[in-house]
């Protein structure tokens, strides 16, 4: 191993460490979602006070089948016959993403003063990889992209179970993805044979299908399919479940190491604003929906919130909030954010030409 490899492992490992104090910190006061906000906040206050914390890029994949594993575990036989209740907020989604579009790519060139098309990719609810690529194939600048999506799904994630709670009128489930599930000594071996079965063929399939998001789509489908069959009722361990949420707030949190303070600021600041605008109209479309869908306020909410894939789903777990409900439409948007992008992009000139001022002038270097 390189000393530079041993760095980012060195780095890495305490992150992990970090995020899991975090995130035990937060469970002890009975936090929503404790394991992955106290995570992801403790992380990203790492970086900011210039702490030694580095992600590594190989750890995501095998985390991300985890995550899909446990996702295609929440599906039954008795999904099928719900299917149909999903297509009125299935088509709705073609029609937030373009409002998100056209309000978020307005917001960052008037407010960001950034370039045509680092604002309208900024402003896309979709990945934070496939926008920050294509971002920079039409000329934006990838680094801006990349930062504003991560600042994205930070503010998602931690402003969203107290979103929920006022508008569904409902409490907070602090302690949700956790009740009712055995503790790993508690379960059978066969229920770790399968976990780990699940997530290395799913792997593998999506690799060979080329799926989007192939790492989480394909351990997601094996399980879904041994699920929605009936051939098992296995559910993983709470302790794979808080170790999801701790790898993955950790790997949020780290997204902003060795970005300088103030431009963590910035783009904090400028995120912000971009995430209210998407959540006020998250909540618009699920009171709309709401008449239409026989799903609740909270189900469509997190449906139609712009965090990321992995992030949104994994918070429907823990909150025990209709998880094939939500994950399939966060799966939905993702494919369609990116098929919608460059048609798009194409057909904004004029929303995208040069303002008065100069462009950019604010642009994160």
């Amino acid at each position: 191993m390189s000393p530079s490899t041993a760095a980012r492992w060195a780095g890495f490992a305490l992150a992990l460490a970090i995020g899991t104090a975090g995130g035990a910190i937060f469970a002890y006061f009975r936090f929503p979602l404790a394991w992955m906000l106290g995570a992801m906040c403790a992380c990203t206050l790492a970086t900011l006070v210039r702490l030694p914390i580095h992600p590594v890029a190989g750890v995501r994949p095998f985390m991300t089948a985890i995550i899909g594993v446990l996702l295609g575990a929440s599906f039954s036989p008795a999904l099928l016959g719900s299917l149909a209740g999903w297509i009125p907020t299935l088509v709705g989604l073609i029609a937030y993403i373009v409002v998100c579009a056209v309000l978020g790519t307005t917001y960052f060139r008037l407010v960001g003063r950034f370039d045509g098309p680092t604002a309208f990719f900024s402003a896309m609810p979709g990945g934070v990889i496939e926008m920050m690529l294509v971002g920079e194939e039409k000329g934006g600048d990838g680094r801006t992209i990349a930062l504003v999506h991560s600042a994205r799904i930070l503010f998602v994630v931690a402003s969203l179970p107290v979103i929920i709670s006022l508008v569904s009128g409902e409490p907070i489930v602090t302690s949700a993805g956790a009740v009712g599930r055995p503790s790993i000594l508690q379960t059978p071996f066969s229920t770790e044979i399968l976990l780990i079965g699940c997530g290395l063929l799913g792997m593998g399939l999506g690799r060979l299908l080329r799926l989007p998001a192939k790492y989480l789509l394909g351990p997601m489908l094996i399980s879904a399919i041994l699920h929605t069959t009936g051939l098992t009722d296995f559910q993983p361990p709470v302790e794979v479940v808080i170790l999801a949420q701790v790898v993955l707030g950790t790997l949020v949190g780290c997204r902003f190491a060795g970005v300088p303070p103030t431009q963590i600021g910035l783009v904090l600041v400028l995120s912000a604003g971009s995430v209210a605008v998407m959540l006020c109209v998250a909540v618009l479309f699920a009171l709309a929906l709401n008449w239409i869908s026989p799903y609740d306020i909270a189900a469509i909410l997190l449906a139609y919130s712009p965090g990321g894939l992995n992030e949104m789903s994994l918070v429907a777990l823990a909150m025990d909030i209709e998880v094939a409900f939500v994950s399939g439409h966060h799966i939905t948007r993702v494919i369609l954010v990116v098929a919608l992008a460059q048609i798009l992009f194409s057909g904004a000139a004029a929303l995208l030409a040069p303002p008065s001022a100069k462009p950019s002038d604010r642009q994160i270097r």
